[in-house]
């Protein structure tokens, strides 16, 4: 076992030990926000047009009239936290699709804008919903980058995720990115790179594609992530994954990027220009999620929002919070869980960590750290620790195991009782 696999059985062991939650009750509300610190606030979308086999998150298929209800109950919740103290500055919406009802999510972010001084707004949406007026909506709600979920332009690809019929072929899918091209701050293009049958030449066409036709501002590139349920559906209509290709695909997609102007974000996303990125907590150490099925990390705790999400629209039409377990973590998780989300940015600042763990983090860390700078994944630069070129590579593992496990996570809160 070379030492990027043992760091990833280390990260999944802390992913599974820091997911042991317990009930916090029907219902509950968060804790109250501290009123001195400004929160980013996550806001989750659950509902779908298709449903795609490789896809972990929590997303069920669009109902209109259940989505309407459900966009009514989060705003209920919006209303809960605001009184329960906590500022917001920075806003994700993610899914699901969150744009399947454009003008209730445009209210909705008006809502959070009216209470709160939010500056960065971002939300995710998939190929079809690439339309002028619609984007000139999210533009007038003060929406200043959007991920748009596209995966792959292969069109064998789409076809074997079921995304084909509803979003169009990939040339189809340039073509929209490119008549929407500047009209917000930030476009950015979600890809999945290490999909089943994917092949070098599909890769490279994929990056001419976006370097060379649509331009993007931004491309997230995510190796292929399952839950253990997902993972059996994929491999029935895609096929088993391949990790052996993982590396090379990761370092062609780093050269071609790089080689074309773009810079790191983080580990797996690139950027023309300096903006938000998918990954707020990577840079937002504690964030609050409303919505069914969203997380917060709060005061060294993680809280799950219900999965149910006929629960979670009759908690908050009955005045409760749709919070219902928590998992406190040791002061040695949340050094670990710091430090995995810090240097997957690319950077540490070592006094900045000192600062929030009372000069315990070095100390407390110096295993995993020594580990790290001998096997040449981190620099020390003097006021910071750095990723090198192995040490990117092995964060995309880290990471994919962590989100790996959240996924599984995800399954196992699902099928619980709201």
């Amino acid at each position: 076992m070379d030492i990027e696999e043992l760091l990833g059985g280390l990260i999944r062991r802390l992913s599974r030990h820091a997911a042991v939650f317990r009930d916090s009750g029907h219902g509950s509300l968060l804790p109250a926000g501290d009123a001195s610190k400004r929160y980013l606030l996550y806001l989750h979308i659950p509902y779908c047009i298709a449903l795609c086999p490789f896809c972990s998150f929590h997303r069920v298929l669009f109902e209109p009239n259940s989505s309407k209800r459900y966009f009514e109950s989060l705003r209920l919740e919006i209303a809960q936290a605001t009184e329960n103290a906590y500022a917001f500055d920075e806003l994700y919406v993610g899914g699901g699709t969150p744009t399947v009802l454009p003008d209730e999510l445009v209210t909705t972010i008006n809502l959070v804008r009216a209470k709160h001084p939010v500056v960065d707004i971002s939300v995710e949406t998939n190929p079809d919903h690439l339309r002028p007026d619609a984007l000139r909506k999210l533009r007038g709600a003060g929406v200043n980058r959007l991920s748009v979920g596209v995966q792959s332009f292969d069109d064998v690809l789409l076809k074997a995720m079921r995304r084909i019929d509803n979003y169009g072929s990939g040339n189809d899918i340039a073509d929209r990115l490119v008549s929407v091209r500047g009209m917000l701050d930030t476009i950015n293009v979600d890809m999945i790179f290490n999909l089943p049958n994917q092949t070098e030449a599909s890769l490279r066409r994929d990056l001419d594609i976006l370097i060379d036709r649509v331009a993007a501002d931004q491309v997230s590139f995510y190796p292929l992530m399952t839950s253990d349920s997902t993972k059996a559906e994929m491999s029935r209509t895609m096929g088993p994954p391949d990790l052996s290709r993982q590396k090379d695909y990761y370092e062609l997609i780093v050269e071609r990027m790089l080689s074309a102007g773009y810079c790191r974000s983080s580990a797996w996303c690139f950027s023309r220009k300096p903006g938000m990125f998918d990954e707020y907590i990577a840079d937002r150490e504690e964030y609050v999620g409303l919505g069914s099925g969203a997380f917060s990390y709060l005061q060294g705790a993680l809280y799950a929002n219900t999965f149910s999400i006929n629960g979670y629209m009759q908690m908050l039409e009955d005045g409760k919070g749709g919070t219902v377990s928590q998992r406190k973590m040791s002061d040695q998780d949340q050094k670990r869980y710091y430090l995995l989300m810090r240097l997957f940015g690319g950077t540490l600042n070592k006094q900045q960590a000192e600062a929030r763990f009372d000069g315990g983090f070095q100390h407390g860390l110096w295993p995993e750290l020594t580990a790290l700078k001998a096997i040449n994944a981190v620099k020390d630069t003097g006021d910071s620790l750095s990723l090198t070129e192995r040490g990117y590579y092995l964060w995309v593992i880290l990471m994919r195991d962590f989100f790996t496990e959240i996924n599984t996570l995800r399954e196992q809160l699902r099928h619980e009782p709201a």
